[in-house]
């Protein structure tokens, strides 16, 4: 594929815009829910938070959190939320939106005509094409009858885009490089390591399965090993690439994605197979890690999915194996339990048999309820710590008391821990809740005498299953003082609707405006030609807004300008969409009104200080100041009240 030097001609760049809604592209990482205003809220992609700050504005194209101050336009969300350039990004939608871009001759584009990622998903696609058409190929047969053998028929091999790797050392490395496709582009995707003349390929004679990001693009692989010939693990999976980072990928994530919203549950099982016996079972919210165990980053794609927060609706819910080997794990899911707002489960099949061999022995009704019999994730650390001492004698009893009592004491809830002391207790069959609280008592003030933290702020129903967000985050408080509610109302106003305010906003004057940053929009607004030239607002003059707020200045405050420009186009006006004339015309008449009372006080400071006998003239002159201001301020809250 040759690549052409140049930069992305402005045209396309407006079409990719125009083509690329906010709410579709953020939905495809974040459930986004009404926030009324025609705003969008969920959780933030770019900082831990408890509850949602996250806001889309899909009339103008823009979203703005509250909570970390990250803002900006389609193009900004996608570079961020996948660590692109600006081509990268621009690249990235165009593709989403089958647009063909043209490259101007004599602009510089970082590498090559297309970026790095964009290459990489296209090899990955082409790959993940050549497997499956592999998967019907004579030499695929150990492939189709592994998954016979597990019930799935080829139209779920299909639907799941399940492959099969020849067991040649170069077919698919032949393949992509006829496409024009790099040697160094397959070693660097993982496609294919370095052999000794040239690139091979890195599954061989195994049983493929693509897995895709939350969008859908291909970004690795996961392989079974098939032949008695393969000397290496069961599984293979794709090492670390520059798309691929195994920490937050979630197989199965792309298809379950809109049901996890919907239905507030997701299904954490252990293997690809265990996804798909789960999706055709009809639990089409099962999600799988790929080689590696479940952490905090899978819980920061969960959390998002599921718009994780105080409410405590939604569920997640792990499947593990019944043996030893499957409690270690959930034992270790216990451990992010904290990291949750939302309830937490465990399903254990009593037989020890995964959703995949529990279909093909009970067929699909044992599978939905194996997960309808769900466990609390609490109740089952602590009644498998009880499982491994001896309850029939007082020795034993007292080890599982000391050894379940960490667990029970990590519960930070005071009411839920106390729930779980009285099960502890009846489990045990002390019948003596006082002793079993003691115990764990003791626990707990180990723990905070240790100054050890804990794993989750106190209290689920202050919602802290969150984890905190992070400390470089600029919350943004409301402001309580009326009259600076009163500024940022018109400056909404001003950016979002202009042609309700028109010039006689823009001759307010920026004293008009008491905080520092309500002063330097305002001003970056008049600079933009002022309401007046803003028309009816919308993606144009937020547009505008930016361009000047790029070649302006903060004036030495630290305000970042392109930020606050886009706060004040995605907060939401406090006003009904079908109010907002009179609304806009009401907050012109209070902002005058506060501006006057302020020069009303002012005067009547003046006159106090002055005398009305030796200097008559200059008190007269004011006192005829004073009784025009108020003229004014009169006139000024009429109008406020009857608009």
């Amino acid at each position: 594929m040759a690549g052409r030097s140049g930069r992305i001609s402005d045209e396309d760049i407006a079409l990719v815009r125009e083509r690329s809604p906010i709410a579709d592209v953020v939905g495809e990482h974040i459930q986004l829910r009404n926030a009324g205003g025609g705003n969008l809220k969920g959780l933030c992609p770019f900082h831990d938070e408890k509850s949602p700050s996250f806001n889309v504005t899909p009339a103008r194209g823009y979203y703005y959190c509250f909570g970390c101050a990250e803002g900006g336009d389609v193009i900004t969300f996608v570079r961020k939320i996948e660590n692109l350039t600006f081509t990268e990004a621009v690249e990235r939608l165009a593709q989403r939106a089958g647009i063909q871009l043209r490259y101007e001759q004599g602009g510089y584009v970082p590498g090559r005509e297309q970026g790095e990622r964009l290459r990489l998903i296209e090899a990955h696609r082409a790959a993940a094409e050549f497997y499956a058409e592999r998967l019907s190929s004579p030499d695929a047969a150990p492939g189709r009858r592994f998954l016979s053998e597990r019930g799935f028929e080829r139209a779920d091999a299909e639907h799941f885009g399940v492959g099969h790797a020849p067991n040649e050392w170069e077919a698919l490395a032949r393949h992509l490089m006829a496409r024009g496709f790099t040697s160094q582009e397959l070693i660097k995707g993982g496609l294919a390591r370095e052999g000794r003349r040239g690139p091979v390929d890195r599954f061989r004679g195994r049983l493929i399965w693509p897995i895709r990001d939350i969008t859908g693009d291909v970004i690795g692989f996961g392989a079974r090993k098939l032949l008695d010939s393969d000397d290496g693990p069961k599984y293979l999976n794709t090492p670390e690439s520059p798309i691929y980072h195994k920490s937050s990928v979630l197989y199965g994530v792309d298809l379950a994605k809109r049901e996890i919203a919907k239905r507030s549950q997701a299904v954490i099982v252990e293997g690809y197979t265990d996804v798909m016996a789960c999706h055709l079972a009809g639990v089409p919210t099962a999600v799988a890690t790929c080689g590696t165990s479940f952490g905090e980053d899978h819980i920061k794609v969960l959390r998002r999915l599921l718009l994780d927060q105080a409410e405590f609706r939604g569920e997640v819910i792990f499947t593990f194996d019944g043996d030893s080997a499957g409690q270690k794990a959930a034992l270790r899911a216990f451990q992010d339990e904290q990291k949750f707002v939302t309830q937490t489960f465990v399903a254990v099949q009593p037989d020890g048999l995964d959703p995949c061999d529990l279909r093909v022995k009970q067929g699909d009704a044992a599978v939905r309820d194996l997960i309808a019999g769900r466990e609390p994730l609490f109740a089952f650390a602590i009644r498998s710590t009880l499982s491994r001492y001896d309850l029939d004698t007082n020795e034993g009893r007292l080890a599982a008391l000391d050894a379940a009592a960490p667990v029970v004491a990590s519960i930070k809830d005071p009411g839920l821990r106390k729930t779980y002391v009285v099960d502890l207790d009846r489990w045990l069959g002390f019948m003596d809740e006082g002793f079993v609280i003691q115990r764990v008592q003791q626990v707990v003030g180990r723990t905070q005498e240790g100054g050890r933290a804990p794993g989750r702020q106190q209290g689920r129903q202050q919602g802290a299953h969150g984890a905190a967000p992070a400390r470089s985050a600029p919350v943004r408080q409301e402001p309580l003082d009326p009259a600076v509610r009163l500024e940022a109302e018109a400056l909404k106003l001003a950016v979002q609707r202009p042609a309700l305010l028109g010039p006689e906003f823009d001759a307010l004057g920026a004293a008009t405006f008491t905080l520092p940053e309500h002063v330097v929009l305002y001003e970056v607004i008049v600079a933009a030609g002022g309401t007046a030239a803003g028309g009816p607002g919308g993606r144009e003059w937020v547009d505008r807004l930016l361009e000047q707020a790029d070649a302006g200045t903060s004036g030495g405050t630290g305000i970042d300008l392109r930020s606050l420009v886009t706060r004040f186009a995605v907060e939401a006006v406090r006003a009904d969409v079908n109010v907002e004339e009179r609304y806009g015309a009401a907050v012109l008449a209070k902002i005058q009104e506060v501006a006057v009372g302020r020069a009303v006080t002012q005067v009547k400071s003046r006159l106090q200080r002055l005398n009305p006998v030796e200097e008559q003239q200059e008190y007269n002159r004011l006192f005829g100041e004073l009784v025009a201001l108020e003229q004014q301020r009169r006139v000024l809250r009429e109008r406020a009240s009857g608009a």
